[in-house]
């Protein structure tokens, strides 16, 4: 009996020694993560807020940007004009003007590419004198620059169903043909009797379809311009997208009409109201042909890069809407005797 006494009391005094451990609770549980959320949740809404404005300002930042780079470029290019194209002009020249004011207007129609399309319109179209480096040599390895004359037409384009490739708003896209370098002891070309320089193939040869305007004979200079003709051989020079992401909204839109145009006639020609890239005051120059000078207006359109719908111009979100315009006058000019 001692002994079992003895070690009963070992025992005893061994469960005294041992700590108790104690757990959370369910409430304590319950609470806690009551509070975790109370806590996460605004910290949580707060970090998407940043992140979706940063995704709205940097898409506003790529168009500001993309627009004045455009803009710059158009600029460059009608820097070099020695002819600008008006309303009337251009009417001419795409076979939408009759002949009181367009010299032989029903055989020099439809002098422009794709004339059929009706997914744009032609917004600035005009002649340059543009350099060509290296062109002509003088002795042995020795060149030296010249110029030619290039014809130049931007157009502002809007597909009619949805593109793999573009935007669902408008873009801007240039075209251009140019003259070959003469070259009384070069060699004749494909299509043309004239000697060209052709020391690097079909290099310096005339873009196909090109033909030089004329000067000659009686008439002013508007109308010897407007009655331009392209050579017979049909045109293999494709328009370059130069910037998507243009605000497409219509001046017809019922809700949310685009912002009317500042002149009262720009250079699209009245014959293409028809179309909707006509309707659209986002690309529009206001062409002064006298003095060779243009002013030309571009709205961008982030909200395309932001969304699939609803992309139309509104005052409320203007800011997504981002405007430039400058005005470039030619540095060139016809010379006629």
């Amino acid at each position: 009996m001692r002994t079992l006494k003895f070690l009963l009391s070992i025992h005893l005094k061994r469960s005294k020694g041992i700590k108790q451990v104690d757990g959370f609770t369910l409430i304590e549980l319950l609470v806690g993560m009551i509070m975790a959320f109370l806590i996460i949740t605004p910290l949580l809404g707060f970090m998407i807020n940043i992140l979706d404005t940063d995704r709205k300002e940097q898409a506003k930042a790529n168009s500001e940007q993309e627009i004045q780079a455009a803009l710059d470029y158009i600029a460059r290019d009608l820097q070099q004009a020695i002819y600008i194209y008006d309303a009337t002009g251009i009417g001419c020249l795409t076979g939408t003007a009759d002949t009181n004011t367009c010299p032989n207007a029903s055989t020099t129609g439809n002098q422009l590419p794709s004339p059929t399309a009706t997914d744009r319109v032609p917004v600035l179209v005009f002649w340059k004198r543009e350099l060509v480096s290296q062109a002509i040599t003088i002795t042995g390895t020795q060149k030296n620059d010249t110029f030619v004359y290039s014809l130049v037409a931007y157009y502002l384009i809007k597909d009619a169903s949805t593109s793999p490739t573009w935007s669902k708003a408008a873009r801007i896209a240039r075209w251009q043909i140019r003259d070959g370098v003469a070259d009384p002891g070069g060699q004749a070309c494909t299509g043309y009797t004239e000697k060209y320089v052709t020391d690097s193939g079909d290099k310096y040869c005339p873009n196909p379809g090109f033909a030089l305007f004329k000067l000659d004979g009686a008439g002013t200079i508007t109308q010897k311009m407007n009655a331009w003709k392209k050579a017979t051989a049909s045109y293999t020079a494709d328009t370059t997208v130069l910037v998507d992401f243009i605000d497409q909204t219509k001046t017809d839109d019922a809700s949310n009409p685009a912002p009317t145009a500042v002149c009262s006639l720009t250079s699209v020609p009245a014959s293409f109201n028809t179309r909707d890239t006509a309707k659209m005051t986002s690309f529009y120059a206001c062409v002064d042909r006298v003095n060779t000078t243009a002013q030309v207006f571009l709205r961008g359109n982030a909200l395309a890069r932001l969304q699939n719908d609803n992309l139309n111009y509104k005052d409320s979100s203007k800011t997504y809407f981002p405007n430039a315009s400058i005005r470039v006058q030619g540095r060139g000019y016809l010379f006629t005797k």
